[in-house]
């Protein structure tokens, strides 16, 4: 009986070894498959368990390739404790090796519900985002797994790589949206782009420009400031911002502007908003009976003195003659360039000591003007001057005889004034603001002068 007895205990151990799990060994690696994984390390107070072992397991079956049996241990783990983390990281990054990207999102999450600052579930889950291409989404976790361990170098250069993407992408389509007039579309590509480069100059420039476009102008001034602080070099954002001083109304900061675009970048184009500048802020300084001259149907003998002592200064500049008392013109708008223009004999007072700047300017009267204009040219330039003094032209209504005929002759012979298309001369027809403009500023032109157009009013 006691015979029977033993054999039958050794039979029942023998059926029970046979019944039991095959222990698989555990692999040496050498060569991780997956390098870019993270090993989810395991917090000293899960340390030692008999999850902690499956979870080492698996995680060297994954590392050799070996996903059915990485997933096996990893199963143990949880089912060994539910609690265990590190196992749900591990089982994220399995999914992720099988291309199960939602599992693997699903895994990383429940290991984050645990430790929301747990690094390798941090990276996995960037990892995943990254393949899902949801690259926002990516360098965020990214981000949030370097803060925690700044040792990760690998994934720093994987975040810059995206931010340069990224950066790239919304860069395109802020420019193309910008360029087909979809403004709000360009703001907010321009925005996500400086997410992703927050110290890069140009593009608040650009953010700025389109932002002036639309009429933000304070918006646009504060980023425009923002990349003169990035960039003080860049010519291109002092000249936006003097764009957007000039909208404001601040036209001596915008001067001011220009003028610093101009001593780093000495460009035609900015010299040229400089000066229309310049001849803006001038023209605010002057009397309002000024700046309505374009679009005065007639111009006066004040006005005409205006232009000329404003606009060709210069020319006027020497020795002048004493005009004597002139008893009209003290308090007109204009007196202060009449006189310097009589001065110089460009213009006349009449004998009863007047010069009645409120009469009408004939075109013979602009001829003379013109004419004595040309002869104080001539002291300074050869250009074409004798062909202007000694032209004779035909008008068929006006004679070689009439007094004004030399005048007319070289007016029109420089190109300052222009006859009309019958070819006459029309000596008596009233100068509008338009057409006296137009002359003077032919005359700047001989006497190369800048030529600030738009000065007065059209």
């Amino acid at each position: 009986m006691r015979r029977l007895a033993v054999l039958v205990l050794v039979g029942a151990l023998a059926a029970s070894a046979a019944c039991a799990p095959r222990t698989i060994a555990v692999p040496v690696v050498t060569t991780p498959r997956f390098p870019e994984f993270i090993q989810p390390t395991i917090p000293t107070e899960l340390a030692g368990s008999d999850a902690a072992v499956a979870h080492t397991r698996s995680w060297a079956f994954l590392q050799a390739g070996d996903l059915k049996n990485a997933e096996r241990e990893v199963a143990i783990a949880l089912r060994l404790s539910s609690s265990f983390y590190p196992a749900d990281a591990s089982a994220g990054y399995i999914d992720l090796a099988q291309k199960d990207l939602p599992a693997a999102l699903s895994h990383f999450a429940r290991a984050l519900e645990r430790d929301p600052a747990y690094v390798p579930a941090l990276v996995g889950q960037g990892q995943t985002f990254l393949a899902l291409n949801r690259d926002e989404d990516a360098v965020a976790a990214f981000e949030a797994a370097i803060a925690r361990d700044n040792s990760l170098i690998d994934v720093q250069r994987q975040v810059e790589v995206l931010r340069f993407r990224g950066l790239e992408r919304n860069l395109s389509a802020a420019r193309d949206a910008a360029r087909e007039g979809r403004s709000d579309e360009a703001v907010a590509a321009y925005r996500a782009a400086l997410a992703s480069s927050p110290d890069s100059a140009f593009l608040y420039r650009e953010l700025g420009a389109i932002e002036r476009q639309r009429g933000e102008l304070a918006a646009a001034l504060e980023h425009l400031r923002r990349a003169l602080d990035l960039d003080p070099t860049d010519a291109s954002t002092l000249t936006e911002i003097g764009d957007v001083l000039e909208a404001q109304g601040d036209l001596t900061g915008a001067l001011a502007s220009y003028e610093q675009a101009l001593a780093i970048d000495p460009s035609a184009s900015i010299a040229g908003r400089r000066d229309a500048l310049s001849a803006r802020a001038e023209l605010a300084r002057l009397p309002e009976d000024y700046r309505a001259i374009g679009a005065a149907p007639q111009l006066t003998r004040g006005a005409l003195a205006a232009l000329i002592g404003v606009r060709l200064r210069p020319v006027l500049e020497g020795r002048q003659r004493d005009v004597g008392v002139i008893t009209d013109v003290r308090a007109h708008w204009a007196e202060p360039w009449i006189l310097p223009v009589v001065g110089t004999g460009v213009m006349e007072a009449f004998a009863n000591h007047t010069f009645q700047p409120g009469a009408v300017v004939r075109r013979v009267d602009l001829a003379q003007a013109v004419s004595r204009l040309l002869a104080r040219l001539a002291a300074t330039t050869s250009a074409g001057a004798s062909d202007w003094q000694n032209a004779r032209g035909r008008f068929p209504d006006m004679t070689a005889g009439h007094v004004a005929y030399p005048a007319a002759s070289a007016a029109v012979a420089s190109g300052v004034m222009l006859p009309a298309a019958d070819g006459s001369f029309q000596p008596s027809r009233a100068v509008t603001g338009e057409e006296a403009i137009a002359a003077i500023e032919r005359l700047q032109s001989l006497a190369n002068l800048p030529v600030r157009r738009a000065i007065e009013r059209r």
